[in-house]
């Protein structure tokens, strides 16, 4: 029944401050303790800053080269093209460029390739194709670090290049007119974590802030947020504030694309949430480059006609539900190989591919993989004669410094610690899983692929009252940098028999302190056949939220449970 070993934070000093200074629950403190916010200053900032806070964008090293070139451009009819990566990341940081620009009055034209027939990034051949549109200035959005060979070429063209990404580069960096990418060593600008939509953003902050104009940044808020949580980036910082922000604007937003999408997701004229995002509107984008149609996503928000946009709508919403079921496929293919060649008993790093694979959506699969056997994985999609692969990987182990001492073996790879992607000959298989593995053997132990779960304060029922929810959500938007903060409650009773849901699902009445709340775990129906009315258990959750006939209900979600020792 107890899944995970319990990790309960200490209480700290400074959650003491920040409670009385603030007046916060202790328990809000903690948590922000817990995320690394120690000061009522900090805390003020991260509760209630607006903005105004958001950082000058001509921080960042390049920006007034970029700006500079764009405006000449503009002035001088300069036909630009954007080039784009085929996420959700990448193609909203193409339609926020196209629109900017538009508004500006440049001659804009853009360009993604497929996903499938081209692969990422921005490639020496795609100079020609800039040639014969006849552009003398190449934006990129969410791509371009390492396109040293496609920016050599560009020059001896007569072609600008201005890169905006948010990637790590290569050991050279491309001689572009102007790199504008927060992560690199002396770029100046103090927020790392933007995503490639966030640093588009930052462009066209930059651009309209030298404009007579009054140029309204809300259209781009929508899009950069929706971005930022489907490239799930950390929700600190301008993320925060973009994100806070970005999804306030959606439930106003007058794109004919946009509002075709949120209606597909049964999302218009309703209060967007983190998660509406991240499982219902940014798949229904990813959808089309995963199954090698990303310009079908920019066409929908390019889109001016309303019977186009929903035709554009409907079939995002259609290429995502053959995703679902490719995705299905491939998934329970995956698990019958791992439990028939007790692979998670033999490795502490999984690797496995199959020719029938679409590696348009393995990296979904493989992150759930990871997230079964608590280790990381990368699956693989043959074909021609080439591997490509999706990995991710636990808070343990950095799969990005694993590659890179691997990287004799790969036609190209990249990513971060928890996500990568790399491309190798098929035949080199074989000795690439005996070498990655090797590198698990060291540095992966038993403790590491033990499954943890990190609580953040134990709470009574009893305090979980409005006040509490009041300040709770001040901790939103939750995601990655910022999770749903997870609590622990001792001795509490099982105040109902618990009842199966479709045979998946588990729900129960829980009462502890004189309060009860509905508890619901998530593919936990076994633990219908393990507690029963009367039992007294430790349960560790977060809380959930629920509208039910207008009124705000609220509920607890289970992370496991164990029964109590006392």
């Amino acid at each position: 029944m107890n899944e995970y070993i319990w990790l309960v934070t200490s209480p700290k000093p400074e959650a003491s401050a920040l409670s009385s200074e603030l007046g916060l629950p202790k328990e809000i403190a903690q948590i922000l303790v817990n995320r690394g916010i120690l000061s009522p200053e900090s805390a003020q900032e991260f509760l209630f800053a607006d903005l105004d806070k958001l950082h000058d964008p001509f921080l960042m090293k390049g920006m007034r080269e970029a700006v500079s070139r764009i405006k000449r451009a503009i002035s001088e009819r300069e036909k630009i093209i954007v080039f784009g990566d085929y996420d959700v990341d990448g193609v909203l940081s193409v339609v926020m460029l196209l629109g900017a620009l538009e508004a500006l009055g440049g001659e804009v034209d853009y360009f993604i390739p497929d996903r499938l027939k081209e692969g990422y990034g921005l490639k020496e051949k795609y100079a020609d194709m800039v040639m014969e549109r006849e552009a003398s200035l190449v934006i990129s959005a969410d791509c371009g670090v390492k396109a040293t060979g496609f920016v050599n070429k560009a020059k001896e063209q007569g072609i600008d290049v201005i890169i905006t990404d948010h990637h790590y580069p290569g050991d050279e960096l491309p001689e572009a007119l102007a790199i504008l990418n927060p992560v690199l060593r002396n770029s100046g600008y103090p927020d790392k974590s933007l995503a490639g939509v966030g640093v588009v953003f930052k462009l066209v902050q930059a651009l309209f802030s030298e404009q007579k104009y009054d140029f309204s940044l809300s259209p781009y808020l929508r899009l950069v947020s929706i971005g930022t949580i489907s490239d799930v980036a950390e929700l600190k910082g301008e993320n925060r504030l973009l994100v806070k922000f970005g999804l306030k604007e959606l439930g106003r937003a007058s794109n004919l694309g946009l509002k075709s999408l949120l209606a597909g997701c049964d999302l218009d004229e309703k209060k967007i949430s983190v998660g509406d995002v991240g499982y219902r509107i940014g798949p229904r984008i990813n959808a089309a480059g995963r199954m090698g149609k990303a310009d079908l996503a920019v066409r929908l928000f390019l889109s001016k006609s309303q019977l186009e946009s929903l035709e554009l709508a409907h079939q995002l919403e259609t290429l995502n539900s053959q995703r679902q079921k490719v995705e299905g496929r491939i998934y329970k293919q995956a698990l019958e190989h791992i439990e028939k060649n007790s692979l998670h008993k033999r490795y502490r790093f999984l690797i496995l591919g199959c020719e029938e694979w679409h590696r348009g959506v393995i990296g979904i699969i493989t992150s759930r993989v990871k997230d079964i056997y608590y280790r990381p994985a990368i699956l693989f999609a043959y074909e021609d004669g080439k591997a490509y692969g999706s990995g991710r990987s636990i808070t343990e182990f950095s799969l990005i410094d694993c590659l890179n001492e691997c990287k004799d073996f790969f036609l190209s790879y990249g990513g971060h610690r928890q996500a990568v992607g790399c491309v190798l000959h098929h035949e080199k298989m074989d000795s690439f899983k005996k070498a990655i593995n090797s590198l698990a053997e060291k540095r992966l132990s038993d403790e590491h692929l033990k499954r943890k779960i990190r609580i953040d304060t134990a709470v009574d029922f009893n305090l979980l009252d409005s006040g509490f929810f009041e300040k709770y959500f001040l901790l939103f938007p939750l995601g990655m940098g910022n999770p749903s903060p997870v609590f622990l409650t001792e001795e509490a009773e099982v105040f109902s028999e618990p009842q199966r849901i479709h045979n998946k699902h588990v729900k129960f009445l829980v009462r502890q302190k004189g309060k009860t709340f509905e508890a619901l775990g998530w593919d936990k129906a076994n633990l219908a056949q393990k507690i029963h009315k009367g039992d007294r258990i430790d349960l560790v959750y977060s809380l959930q939220f629920s509208k039910y006939l207008g009124r705000e209900k609220f509920s607890v979600s289970l992370k496991d449970v164990k029964f109590s020792l006392r």
